[in-house]
């Protein structure tokens, strides 16, 4: 739970100086996306499923930053 809820504040973060940036709407739909996926990894943690929890996140955060690189070099 506590890794859940430390890349939630993290992204939380990104997402706000991303707002300040003026960034493109899926860029901020991808963080806001990754903000409700470690919601969804607290949520399997308090239910006893933690190694799949942190399956999820890891999976998750590598293809938001996958399709976060993505989208920038086009």
């Amino acid at each position: 739970m506590g890794i859940g809820a430390a890349a939630m504040a993290v992204m939380a973060v990104v997402l706000v100086m991303q707002l300040g940036d003026g960034s493109s709407l899926v860029s901020l739909g991808l963080y806001g996306a990754a903000f409700v996926l470690s919601g969804a990894v607290i949520e399997m943690s308090r239910r006893g499923r933690t190694r799949l929890g942190m399956a999820v996140l890891v999976t998750g955060f590598v293809l938001v930053l996958l399709a976060e690189w993505l989208l920038r070099s086009r």
